[in-house]
């Protein structure tokens, strides 16, 4: 019952940002990267980000490690509303990139609940470029319940 109130709690904390830019997250590097809340479900959040100057490497594009970033930070945000009594840390990172994205460039990011034990989590994150309609990044990472 405490988990199912944590749940309601967290999810009704960030569905009250659709639509808007978080910017008052527990996650610091989410504060950092300025995500607009497209969606919050249970097991699932969808959000969109623009491409800054300071998220891209030499060549203007999106760097890989910001990519990353995102994957394991919307992940983490998709464990913490699950409402659950225990802390989880990433234990690994597996991520594809397929396509980049430039500067200025809005990309969306929506994670999934693939497999949900007592110990490990194992979720993925599809990162998107919607005005090409392209799949540019996909992302699996294993969550461990260390209390």
């Amino acid at each position: 019952m405490e988990e199912q109130n944590k749940l309601q709690q967290r999810l009704i904390i960030f569905q009250s940002f659709t639509g808007k830019e978080i910017t008052n997250s527990p996650s610091h590097f989410m504060n950092w990267l300025k995500p607009t809340l497209i969606s919050a479900e249970k097991g699932t959040l969808h959000c969109s980000y623009i491409v800054r100057k300071e998220m891209t490497n030499p060549y203007g594009i999106l760097h890989g490690g910001i990519t990353a970033g995102i994957i394991d930070d919307l992940i983490g945000a998709t464990v913490y509303i699950l409402g659950l009594n225990a802390r989880f840390t990433t234990i690994n990172n597996s991520i594809d990139y397929f396509a980049p994205a430039n500067e200025g460039d809005e990309i969306t990011a929506k994670t999934t609940v693939v497999k949900q034990g007592k110990t490990i989590i194992n979720l993925q994150c599809e990162v998107f470029l919607p005005t090409k309609k392209r799949l540019i990044a996909k992302g699996y990472s294993n969550m461990l319940n260390i209390g």
